[in-house]
């Protein structure tokens, strides 16, 4: 379907156009008129669907009559909230983008930074606001935030913002927007938990559902490696060298886990950079930058810190270790092979991890192809790797054993 069979006004169709953009994809189709009717909505859609713009879109069209001349005048209208702060940037980038030709205004608020800039955009007035839980009951507390107006609430990513514990915060601000209002809930998987949710908060909901889950991974070509889990640093080493090429995001379960990585990646000459809770917002935005501008060629995240990033021409996904949660894989290998191009996924399997792969594997209903040609092969139908227990050598304390005695460098 045409942008321009959807309804929208010809100043949103002319920032579309702007983009080189022509055709809706199967969630903005869907969505876009259910929204413009002003109904409920609850959206199963991974990213890389076009699914900010199917919330932006028409909320702009719905706003646009009512837009308020004066800066000062103007009254938070929309409210869109988001787990993480990358994806509360992104999401208001589209927005500015698609507001281009309107008098529109938007502004984006999150923690892990000065609250003081941002009282002061709200203060010039906003029509439309995207925030990060806490970081909105913050100024709503400090009086800094009025939500008497609001006619939308959009809740992105509800699935990862219920992971992430932010289940009261997300009910405290439903209850603090005007009862008569329209709620529209976006979420990659949907658990018992966010149907529970949206079941209490929405009304007669209208259910669009763009992406199963196995057509998810269309154009990205998957390989399997059986690895012990003591190899992983090397198999990783070694494919780099010899196979993966380009913009390469890896994903690890731990901040430990990227630190050691990236300290062996760097010490081999690799440039890199990562992103993970602990670290500020700047130096998180420095590293999206820096990996996007091609500063760096490799990016290493945690799921939390790396959801809802949109990163363009993505050459290939490293799962360095498997995600306990199958929907996650999806959504990882989701970032590469997008808007028409083909990727990479490659995933370190050891022997704790295989129950993971076959959930995996039932859930796209595909059994990923195993690479056994590489030289730190896990025989696949190991069940489990030994390893010693710390403290009960053999050996008196304080003396080497032969094979250390040996062996004693890591080759990397």
């Amino acid at each position: 379907m045409q942008f321009k069979d959807l309804q929208l006004n010809k100043p949103i169709l002319k920032a579309i156009e702007a983009k080189n953009y022509t055709s809706a994809t199967p969630i903005q189709a869907l969505t876009i008129p259910l929204v413009l009717a002003k109904k409920d909505v609850i959206a199963s859609a991974q990213t890389g669907t076009g699914k900010t713009a199917a919330f932006a879109l028409p909320i702009l069209q719905l706003l646009f009559d009512k837009q308020d001349a004066g800066k000062k005048g103007k009254k938070v209208k929309a409210l869109v909230i988001s787990p993480t702060r990358e994806l509360a940037i992104q999401i208001e980038d589209n927005f500015e983008t698609y507001s281009k030709f309107t008098n529109l205004r938007t502004a984006v608020v999150y923690g892990g930074t000065s609250i003081e800039p941002q009282k002061d955009v709200l203060k010039k007035g906003v029509d439309i606001l995207v925030a990060t839980p806490g970081r909105l009951l913050d100024l709503h507390k400090q009086d800094c935030l009025n939500l008497d107006f609001i006619e939308i609430l959009v809740l992105d990513e509800a699935d990862l913002m219920l992971d992430m514990g932010f289940i009261d915060d997300v009910r405290k601000i439903e209850r603090l927007c005007p009862k008569e209002k329209q709620i529209l809930l976006f979420s990659a998987t949907m658990p018992a938990k966010v149907v529970q949710l949206a079941n209490t908060i929405l009304k007669d909901p209208e259910t669009v559902d763009a992406t199963p889950t196995s057509s998810a991974a269309k154009n990205v070509n998957q390989l399997l490696f059986y690895v012990h889990k003591q190899h992983k640093m090397e198999l990783c080493l070694h494919l780099l060298r010899n196979t993966i090429k380009g913009n390469i995001l890896i994903f690890r379960r731990t901040k430990m886990g990227i630190a050691k990585l990236e300290k062996m990646l760097k010490g081999n000459g690799y440039k890199v950079d990562s992103i993970h809770g602990d670290k500020t917002q700047n130096d998180r935005e420095k590293a999206l930058n820096n990996f996007k501008d091609g500063a760096i060629n490799i990016l290493i995240a945690t799921d939390v810190a790396a959801r809802g990033i949109d990163i363009d021409n993505l050459d290939a996904v490293i799962n360095f270790d498997i995600p306990n949660v199958s929907e996650t894989y999806v959504h990882r290998i989701g970032r590469t092979g997008r808007a028409g191009n083909t990727g990479n996924a490659y995933s370190f399997c050891s022997a704790d991890e295989k129950t993971y792969i076959k959930d995996i594997q039932q859930l796209i209903n595909t059994a990923i192809p195993v690479i056994d040609e590489h030289p730190y092969v896990l025989d696949p139908k190991a069940k489990r790797e030994v390893h010693r227990t710390p403290g009960k050598s053999k050996h008196k304390s304080g003396r080497k054993s032969a094979a250390s005695k040996k062996n004693k460098k890591r080759w990397y």
